[in-house]
């Protein structure tokens, strides 16, 4: 007779066995780190320690069945993280798991042994302290030129983009999971139309970085700073950029991208200044903090036969989700389908969308999906 109404609690052990790694540094400690333990990078409890046969052998008790396990390995910090055997850092190991499971692994090498930059020649900085007048502060901004730039006399389209520490070099780069770029520029040295790209860095203190990727107040923030900021890209960094650089200024290739605050941020500036961005990346925008607010700014288009012209780009992960400031629960998913109904209802413009099913929220699968994004929006260029 079936037992009606029984909920499985069930738990798996994962078994984490390394099976090799490098000679060097195989005197000093090293750790295990994921998202089973928050990310701490130097947990005493997860150092991984030899047995009784000198294998290195680590288990992770209490794994929900269908957990996505997401780890990887330092030597006790984000500098000292596992890489390739060519000093890269990769995304983080995973499996999902189901059963009780064991993972064997090989460390290739460590970061840290490895030039620290990543940035490719083509990446260099505009300022280290570029004045910001609207607000009447300073910021680090970044431009990658396009392998042909000093020998083609062509003019190129520009893609401005959010939280410039992140996207060209892992010595800048920050996250909750260690250093990770996005590889931005490898990203546009291989494609076939190449562009400009400009970086700005985002505020030093994540309070500040919220503050200013805001375009509406709201009961966390009631003052806010995102007005300034586009003001500042639209009428100081653009105007800057088109009279120093060959560019294409209209429109058509001019593109804004962002993730996270930075989407948030993104999709608010087209919807605003359609007239200057005509090409949108929204990667995994922060509405569910935004207070409904985005919605009031859909139904009050103040250019809608401009912005029935743009062309976006959304994206989220399937496992993105968060308890939005009322204590309720969303899937970030659904917060992007329901702006894109609501933006499809008002004016229609082009749209694409892309939902990794296993994508939660970080550089990681941010740096996945830039590929596809920057091929959509390179191709009328």
């Amino acid at each position: 007779m079936a037992a009606w109404g029984v909920v499985s609690h069930a738990q798996h052990t994962v078994t984490i066995e390394v099976t090799a790694r490098p000679d060097l540094h195989a005197n000093e400690p090293f750790f295990l780190t994921g998202s089973f333990q928050r990310w701490q990078p130097a947990e005493e409890r997860w150092q991984m320690k030899p047995d009784e046969n000198g294998r290195y052998i680590m288990k992770v008790p209490g794994i929900k069945p269908g957990f996505l396990l997401e780890f990887k390995f330092t030597r006790g910090s984000w500098k000292t993280l596992e890489s390739t055997v060519d000093g890269r850092l990769e995304s983080p190991r995973t499996a999902t798991i189901r059963s009780d499971t064991t993972i064997k692994c090989v460390i290739e090498a460590w970061r840290d042994d490895f030039p620290l930059s990543t940035a490719s020649p083509q990446v260099s900085l505009l300022s280290d302290s570029f004045y910001i007048p609207q607000l009447d502060r300073y910021r680090r901004i970044w431009i990658y030129l396009p392998k042909d730039y000093a020998t083609s006399g062509k003019r190129y389209p520009v893609l401005y983009m959010q939280d410039g520490q992140d996207l060209f070099d892992e010595a800048t780069s920050e996250g909750r999971i260690g250093p990770l770029e996005w590889n931005v520029d490898e990203t546009v040295d291989k494609a076939a139309r190449p562009c400009i790209v400009v970086a700005v860095d985002h505020h030093s203190d994540k309070a500040g970085r919220i503050k200013e990727y805001y375009l509406e107040g709201n009961q966390d923030y009631p003052e806010v700073e995102g007005g300034q900021y586009l003001s500042f890209l639209v009428n100081t960094l653009k105007p800057y950029i088109d009279s120093h650089y060959r560019t294409i200024p209209d429109s058509r290739h001019t593109a804004l991208a962002g993730s996270s605050m930075g989407g948030l941020f993104t999709l608010y500036s087209g919807l605003r200044r359609p007239d200057v961005f005509g090409i949108l990346g929204v990667l995994s925008p922060s509405i569910w903090l935004d207070y409904g607010n985005i919605y009031k700014e859909i139904d009050r288009i103040r250019k809608p036969s401009e912005v029935s012209r743009q062309r976006y780009f959304f994206y989220a992960g399937g496992n993105e989700s968060r308890i939005k400031p009322d204590s309720s629960f969303v899937r970030m998913h659904d917060d992007v389908s329901g702006a894109m109904a609501a933006l499809k209802k008002k004016v229609s413009p082009e749209m694409q969308v892309r939902v990794n099913p296993a994508g939660r929220h970080g550089a990681v699968y941010w740096r996945m999906i830039f590929p596809e994004l920057y091929t959509w929006m390179s191709r009328d260029w």
